[in-house]
């Protein structure tokens, strides 16, 4: 094991949302968190950059914080005695699990800590961790990513059910709270685990200050020669996979096409080989490879601007739970067109995001009003800007996960948590 320095909610019918004790923020103190995130690469998504994000947050509070992964490759890089980052080596037998060595090294850190975050359902390494936790009685947090939304629940349907089955469930059971970033979210999740009284929503800890001043669109249109200065640009940025609905985008570009020939799509982020080429086929088969530009993993300065370069950003998804992307397109101005398939659609709304149907031609339709309207849309994108900025404030938002980890500390491990392992957990105990 290697360890680096690093530096509105609606009524529910069958769950309550957990309030945070209000004097929990005046008894103050400081403590020791212990993350898990299996692997932190980039690629993987939303959730790396949201618990990164989040611990950093908790170190500029005065909190010390450990994240331990499979994989470090995107950890955090700044150096700080706050934030450490261990690297756990996973199981050469079942890769999923962590191995015997690494779970008797991370179970020295828990000893020392207040409390622990686990992050996503599905990783037999946290009903590993869950056991140690609860043997050492540290309270913990799990939280879902929207990996308990109908759609997720409807892939792989079986294999997720027997998972909560065989210890999932009590995952759940005996956290001392579960976190989910969107009421929508919360009200999905309650039809497969155990909610109780434990939930609480919270938005993703996301650091907007490098969003305050923007560069403009110079650094992608150097960095991208594809793009056409002079076209209307529809920009989606995010995972290239299925749920995220760029086959019903590169459908709608079909419709706009011959209404504003000089439109161009622009299609960032990375993507299995053989669900780009279908992809590529498919704006082949619909005559549209001239409008169309895959443009690969963005990064840094050039993903920032090309959020600015855009006309109307456009994320059709199936699932999503919080989005990150659709909240940085909006800090950037970017005139933003979404689903109901976003956890946070109902705020996005609130902030002038445009919510259209899983179809092509409404899809195509809600581009057209944007690119006919440019000022107009302009200005709408100008106080989404001050919206995000606002609702996502890192200083407030940062300060809801401090009074979350102090009152689990206050409330420790649910009473109902028992030593015996459920037959996953001992499989996963080895």
């Amino acid at each position: 094991m290697r360890r680096r320095r690093a530096a509105p909610a609606s009524a529910l019918s069958a769950a309550k949302i957990h309030q945070v004790c209000p004097e929990d923020r005046r008894m103050k103190r400081h403590f020791q968190c212990v993350h898990f995130v299996r692997d932190l690469r980039a690629e993987l998504g939303g959730v790396v950059k949201a618990a990164t994000d989040l611990c950093e947050s908790m170190t500029r509070l005065g909190h010390r914080v450990v994240l331990t992964t499979c994989d470090a490759t995107d950890g955090p890089k700044v150096a700080s005695e706050s934030l450490q980052v261990v690297e756990a080596p996973a199981s050469k037998v079942v890769k999923p699990m962590l191995s015997g060595q690494a779970l008797r090294q991370i179970e020295g850190i828990i000893q020392s800590a207040d409390v622990a975050h686990l992050h996503t359902p599905w990783e037999l390494a946290n009903l590993q961790l869950a056991a140690l936790l609860r043997r050492h009685k540290v309270p913990y947090v799990v939280s879902v990513h929207g990996m308990l939304d109908h759609y997720c629940m409807g892939q792989k349907r079986l294999k997720k059910q027997a998972f909560l089955a065989l210890g999932g469930r009590r995952l759940f059971r005996d956290a001392t709270a579960i976190h989910f970033t969107a009421q929508a979210e919360l009200e999905q999740a309650q039809a497969y685990i155990p909610v109780a009284n434990k939930a609480i929503v919270l938005p993703c800890v996301l650091d907007l200050s490098s969003y305050a001043m923007l560069s403009g669109p110079e650094p992608a249109l150097r960095a991208y020669p594809q793009i056409r200065r002079e076209a209307r640009k529809i920009l989606f940025l995010s995972r290239v996979h299925p749920k995220k609905g760029v086959d019903l985008l590169i459908r709608a570009m079909a419709v706009v096409k011959p209404k504003m020939p000089g439109a161009q799509l622009l299609i960032a982020g990375p993507g299995e080989d053989r669900y780009l080429a279908e992809l590529k086929s498919l704006a082949e088969d619909l005559g549209i490879t001239d409008v169309v530009s895959f443009l690969g993993m963005v990064r840094g300065a050039e993903k920032q601007s090309l959020y600015q370069v855009a006309d109307a950003f456009v994320l059709p998804t199936h699932q999503e739970n919080f989005g990150l992307v659709l909240a940085e397109a909006m800090a950037c101005g970017a005139p933003v067109i979404t689903t109901r398939g976003t956890d946070i659609w109902r705020e996005l709304e609130q902030g002038g995001a445009r919510i259209v149907d899983h179809d092509p031609d409404d899809i195509a339709a809600e581009i057209e009003r944007v690119l006919s309207h440019l000022d107009e849309a302009r200005r709408q994108g100008e106080r989404g800007r001050q919206f995000v900025h606002e609702w996502l404030d890192v200083d407030q938002v940062a300060a809801r996960y401090e009074s979350m980890y102090l009152d689990a500390i206050r409330r420790g491990l649910p009473s109902a948590s028992k030593t015996a392992l459920t037959p996953g957990e001992a499989l996963a105990a080895g």
